[in-house]
């Protein structure tokens, strides 16, 4: 609105100017018509072609007594209309009045075109503007979509990997207890009454489990290889060794028997680290860190690349890798590191959190 206001009062200022700048003596008739007409272009985002008419007519009334009107406010209002409407409609205004204003001896056809083209312009650049505006937000809205969904298929895949795990232990506690059962000598009846009940919790316990199992894989049948464990690394690293991926392993600390599910969540993030480090990095060398020690198992994994180190365009490996840490509630570092290169810096519990 302030701009509106500049922009009418400067341009009435510069055709009263016109007006009597010859020597003329100001009249009233056409200072009042040249105000009015100002007053008029502040709606000229709202009604442009009105404001064109007006604009036009204006310049005749000064013309018909006996004025030479600067035509200022038909240049704004020709500007204006490319600028806020149509291209079509512009264009029909364009046409007559540029031959109005060349026969009426107002302005060149040079000044009307040029104020159009200028308008146009700016129209063209503000479309284009919005245009990538809203490209870019609909780029973020997929990415946020792209993610969500590879969270949901990460905590599918852990889910199956934690059924594997949690199935396996049960199994073995159920056959423990009811080998425990036969051979108990003491008071047999409360000792298998007991027995009985744990037996039948930890039934009931494998069935919900495989319930729950069932509705987040949808109808993906179990899968019954054995999950990988850090025991499983040096198979890992030289896997990635032979793939052309320089790697040294060091490992801080005495090693720990970790829980399972701690143990295939590093192996994962080590693998999804490496992953990246490959495709990404241009590494001459990573370095895979296990440290061991406190309430946490310390994974770190760092590449002396030039590259990102992280996933690429459409990749959702780090999602990946928060998502394990944040099952065992853990804590994910990711970035470039102070030396140089990129480094994924996982902290996993192995006490109570775990």
């Amino acid at each position: 609105m302030l701009f509106d206001i500049a922009l009418a009062v400067a341009a009435t200022f510069v055709e009263v100017g016109v007006l009597f700048n010859d020597g003329t003596r100001p009249a009233p008739l056409p200072i009042a018509v040249t105000v009015l007409t100002g007053v008029v272009l502040l709606a000229r985002r709202r009604s442009g072609v009105a404001v064109t008419a007006v604009a036009a007519a204006s310049a005749a009334a000064v013309t018909a007594a006996g004025y030479s009107p600067g035509g200022a406010p038909a240049v704004v209002a020709l500007w204006s209309l490319a600028e806020t409407r149509d291209r079509r409609i512009s264009l029909a205004v364009l046409a007559p009045m540029v031959v109005f204003l060349e026969a009426g001896n107002v302005c060149s056809p040079t000044v009307s075109i040029g104020a159009w083209t200028l308008g146009a312009y700016m129209q063209t650049h503000r479309r284009y503007v919005r245009a990538v505006e809203e490209r870019a937000a609909t780029l973020e809205r997929e990415r946020e979509q792209l993610d969500l969904i590879a969270a949901q298929r990460e905590r599918g895949s852990i889910a199956r990997e934690l059924h594997d795990i949690v199935a396996h232990s049960v199994t073995v506690m159920l056959i423990g207890v009811r080998g425990a059962r036969d051979v108990l000598d003491t008071d047999p009846q409360v000792a298998a009454r007991t027995l009985e009940r744990v037996e039948t919790s930890a039934e009931q316990s494998l069935a919900e489990l495989r319930r729950v199992l069932v509705l987040l894989r949808g109808q993906h049948a179990a899968e019954t290889r054995p999950q990988p464990s850090l025991a499983d690394l040096d198979e890992l690293i030289a896997g990635y060794r032979a793939a052309g991926l320089p790697i040294r392993l060091e490992i801080a600390g005495e090693p720990l028997d970790l829980p399972s599910g701690v143990e295939l969540s590093a192996y994962r993030i080590i693998e999804e680290a490496l992953t990246n480090a490959l495709k990404h990095a241009g590494a001459t060398l990573v370095t895979v860190r296990l440290g061991y020690g406190g309430a946490d198992l310390e994974v770190r994994v760092h590449d002396d690349g030039t590259g990102t180190g992280g996933p690429g365009p459409g990749g959702h490996g780090l999602v990946g890798m928060r998502e394990r840490v944040a099952v065992l509630g853990g804590e994910l570092e990711t970035g470039r590191a102070p030396g140089g290169g990129f480094q994924v810096v996982a902290r996993l519990p192995v006490g109570e959190r775990a």
